[in-house]
């Protein structure tokens, strides 16, 4: 069977099932064609439509996609970690991911001159070698790049504090997955996310959604996955935002980047809400909507404008907490009203605004129009054109001019109907932040009580007219009603209306306002106000503990074992304590009630993952956060060492060795007969040390001639062989090392592995 015969996995997100396989390729269509076949010149078929991975940005032939996976074995870079069957056991560090280029922008890290790309009539050379991970890239010759650099740790580059190592990631393996036949496997977990405590990395999840902007979000979504982990990017088309959100819940600092309009903002807040994760993520805006209101409030801008995401991630990392206000709506059908036919509200929550009358139904117009046609929506500037259409068409009809008369308003107990019925408004608006309706400022600052702000628990009740409405757009503002605490909206009609640009016709309905909870949000603006850190200080533990012949027992049933352990009582820990800071609590508590059991040492165990009990070992205590394994209870065994058995007595000897000590007979014990016995001395003979076999390279001036030296980093990077297996384990001298050496002299010596001495002489 051909490499173009064998059935390769082509996706473009990644695998989170069982079939997920470490160095999987993101591959998407591509149009690019001056861009060489990865699988070189010979190993090539030279025809058919081309795909470049996302992850690591290679460009093969469809066809021969086969050929670099099957015979070349070129992987992806390794976006997770298998779990070993014992126990987790955590990488610190990260390799890189090394890949031969035919161009490169970058400069070289090591002598800092750009790369330049020889063209031939043939082929075109390899010039660069990069790494996927960091991005650093050095000229394809020995004086650049050599052979130490194969190994060295990965530094995950510019923005290694927000992206997820890939040690932080473990795929359970199917021995880890075994459960009670009585859960189904879509009960199983099959990835976890374990941080590690620093305070370095504050790591990003993205949201994207690819139908966003005019499908400006399929590109951001591949620019995402080269730039940070493939595995922090979630499009929301496939399942929503909550695998990722129930996926990263217990990774402490965590920060949320929604790609999307209002909307999707929305949607990713109530998923946070729903899931009940504390601390909340503080969650970003990348605007790709159409209004973008909540993104312009933190500002982030009203559009997103192919800016270089580069910079929108340093400004992610360096964006500032502020608490954004969100308000619960009561809805309640009106029964002394008769109902003529009309829904319920989209939503429930109030996130931006809500309102009532003319500017709803022009939302809903647009949103029935969007649904017939969607193929004459697809950019931002037809929809503002469609808009500013449907505006004018209501100026000239004044269809809701007697608003008033079917509405009546009570904020925070005052009645201010009688004011709506003076203004003849034709709408009213209720604001949680400043931006309305595509970046207008409705409201009057200065016939305000206090200066609005997007926490400070209230909401800002604005009336609009018809001819107010397209003033907006030029700075104007509407008429300002109230600023409360609670609002109760009553109406007799079925009227337009509209939470965060969602639109509807609502029957006759008691409508209550008031404040639900606050959401952490990220500001890029300077001005907006600072809320610190969005953890808690500290919390409660139960520590239970449980002796060995108990845990050896019950180790297969979670329930009998919990119940035989005994509890040591509650401990106030940091949120942000690792294992090691709690087990110095621990002995602390044993040292002060001078418990008995403060003399046996114990280890944590980890019962959170698919009911199996795993041990976590003392070295490793310090790389687990206390809330990984539990958040209400955590679990302690005692550590019971076997007593070695004693080395039976031989006949003859004269010593005994109890447990390795060595313990000399006394001379009464020694038989009568040795006393007089002459002992024949042979003469002392050198001890003879064994030596490891090593090969040796003399360097002499004289004796080696010149030759010429092929490009070690070309040599690695040949496509015949595995290259890095051959060498990774070489740590002598590099060969310019050994070039000076022979022109300096005097002679010197080194030691090298033996498959390394004829690639040297």
């Amino acid at each position: 069977m051909s490499c173009e015969d064998v059935e390769v996995k082509l996706q473009n997100t990644p695998d989170w099932e069982d079939t997920a396989l470490k160095g999987d390729h993101l591959w998407s269509p591509t149009s690019i064609s001056g861009d060489f076949c990865y699988v070189g010149e010979s190993h090539c078929s030279k025809s058919g439509n081309r795909l470049k991975c996302s992850a690591c940005r290679i460009i093969v032939h469809q066809k021969c996609v086969g050929e670099l996976i099957q015979k070349l074995n070129f992987q992806c870079r390794s976006t997770f970690e298998h779990m070993p069957s014992e126990r987790f056991g955590k990488k610190t560090c990260v390799e890189h991911h090394w890949v031969r280029r035919q161009t490169e922008k970058n400069k070289c890290h090591h002598c800092s001159k750009t790369f330049q790309c020889k063209i031939q009539f043939s082929s075109r050379e390899i010039i660069a070698i990069s790494c996927s991970w960091c991005k650093v890239a050095y000229h394809n010759k020995e004086s650049c790049f050599n052979i130490r650099k194969i190994k060295e740790e990965c530094s995950l580059g510019s923005h290694r504090s927000i992206i997820v190592p890939p040690n932080w990631i473990i795929k359970l393996t199917q021995d880890n997955q075994d459960k009670p036949e009585k859960e189904s496997s879509t009960e199983r977990e099959t990835f976890i996310v374990r941080g590690i405590p620093t305070d370095e990395v504050k790591p990003l999840i993205v949201f994207i959604n690819p139908k966003s902007g005019g499908n400006q979000g399929l590109r951001l979504l591949q620019k995402f996955q080269w730039l940070l982990n493939p595995r922090q990017i979630f499009d929301l088309t496939k399942g929503g935002p909550k695998r990722g959100l129930l996926m990263y819940q217990k990774v402490h600092n965590l920060r949320v980047l929604a790609c999307g309009g209002d909307g999707t903002v929305g949607w990713i807040l109530s998923a946070i809400d729903q899931l009940n994760i504390s601390p909340p993520p503080a969650v970003g805006v990348l605007p790709l909507g159409t209004g973008n209101d909540l993104a312009r409030a933190l500002g982030w801008g009203g559009g997103y404008a192919d800016e270089p995401l580069p910079r929108l991630l340093s400004s992610i990392s360096n964006s500032q907490l502020i608490a954004l206000d969100r308000w619960k709506i009561e809805v309640e059908k009106n029964s002394e009203a008769q109902d003529d036919g009309g829904g319920n509200l989209p939503l429930n929550v109030i996130n931006n605004y809500y309102s009532i009358g003319v500017d709803a139904h022009i939302a809903l117009e647009f949103h029935e129009a969007r649904e017939a046609h969607p193929e004459k929506f697809n950019s931002r500037i037809k929809n503002k054109m469609f808009y500013g259409q449907l505006g004018g068409k209501d100026l000239l009809q004044r269809k809701w001019k007697n608003l008033a008369d079917f509405v009546t308003l009570e904020c925070d107990g005052v009645d201010f109907t009688p004011k709506l019925k003076e203004l003849r408004v034709h709408a009213i608006v209720f604001l949680n932040i400043a931006s309305y309706g595509g970046g207008t400022h409705p409201w009057n600052q200065a016939m305000g009580k206090t200066q609005p702000s997007t926490e400070d628990g209230l909401i800002e009740v604005v009336g609009l007219t018809t001819y107010q409405l397209p003033l907006l757009q030029a700075g104007g503002h509407g008429t300002c009603i109230a600023q409360c605490e609670k609002a109760k909206i009553v109406t007799s009609k079925t009227i337009p209306m509209q939470v965060d640009g969602e639109a509807s016709k609502v029957s006759p309905s008691i409508i209550n306002i008031s404040l639900l909870n606050k959401a952490t949000m990220l500001a890029n603006d300077i001005g907006c106000g600072k809320i610190g850190k969005n953890t808690p200080e500290n919390f409660e533990i139960t520590v239970n503990y449980l002796i060995m012949s108990n845990y050896d027992e019950y180790r297969s049933d979670m329930s009998l074992l919990m119940k035989s352990a005994s509890s040591l009582g509650k401990f106030e820990i940091d949120w942000t304590a690792d294992l090691g800071m709690l087990r110095d609590e621990i002995n602390i508590f044993f040292t002060r009630t001078k418990d008995e059991r403060s003399s046996n040492d114990w280890y944590f165990i980890d019962c959170s993952v698919n009911g199996r009990i795993t041990k976590i070992e003392r070295e490793e205590e310090n790389l687990h956060y206390v809330t990984d394994i539990a958040t209400d209870d955590l679990y302690i065994v005692e550590f019971s060492s076997e007593t070695r058995p004693l080395t039976p007595k031989k006949e003859g000897n004269n010593d005994t060795f109890d447990n390795k000590k060595k313990v000399k007979t006394p001379a009464s014990a020694t038989p009568k007969f040795q006393e007089n016995r002459v002992v024949k001395k042979s003469p002392m003979k050198p001890k003879k040390e064994n030596k490891p076999e090593v090969h040796s390279v003399t360097v002499r001036p004289v004796v080696i001639k010149p030759v010429k030296i092929e490009s070690l980093s070309k040599r690695l990077f040949s496509l015949s062989d595995n290259p890095f297996e051959k060498y990774r384990k070489w740590d002598g001298p590099s060969r310019e090392e050994l070039k000076s050496a022979i022109e300096k002299g005097p002679p010197k010596r080194y030691r090298i592995p033996s498959n390394m001495v004829k690639t040297l002489q």
